[in-house]
């Protein structure tokens, strides 16, 4: 390792930073797969004061959707709102050409509400955190 060089700890990585790395892995992605053709979906719930009381929040590359968050109040739990949330952004990622979607989530979250909806598990980490499991599901749409 050339001694001109350092690493250094960053401890609040500004968005520079961030844009550097994210460019230089995006770059090295496309070379290797070709244009992941990135794009953000999301929908949420809103209430009549057009206060947010959840949502979901998605990505879509490669032809594949990725769940990436997905939180509704807890007074507005068990009323419909996940899976309508859900299938529309599965219909939206198809729509665009999604074929698979994956996503994860924690024991302690929602892996039976997903199961459900038609996901299957694909991998786990137990004990992440402690006492809990971290699960991988997909789905094909």
């Amino acid at each position: 390792m050339d001694e001109q060089y350092q690493i250094i700890f960053v401890e609040k990585p500004e968005e520079a930073v961030w844009g550097i790395i994210g460019q230089g892995i995006n770059y090295y992605n496309r070379e290797q797969a070709g244009d992941d053709q990135a794009q953000r979906i999301c929908f949420a719930l809103q209430g009549p004061d057009q206060e947010i009381l959840g949502g979901i929040v998605a990505a879509l590359y490669w032809d594949w959707l990725y769940i990436d968050l997905m939180w509704i109040q807890e007074e507005f739990r068990s009323r419909g709102y996940g899976s309508r949330l859900l299938k529309l952004v599965e219909e939206e990622a198809r729509r665009r050409g999604a074929r698979n979607a994956y996503l994860d989530t924690f024991s302690f979250q929602a892996p039976e509400f997903y199961k459900r909806q038609g996901y299957s598990i694909f991998g786990e980490l137990h004990n992440f955190p402690a006492g809990h499991h971290r699960y991988f599901l997909t789905k094909q749409l």
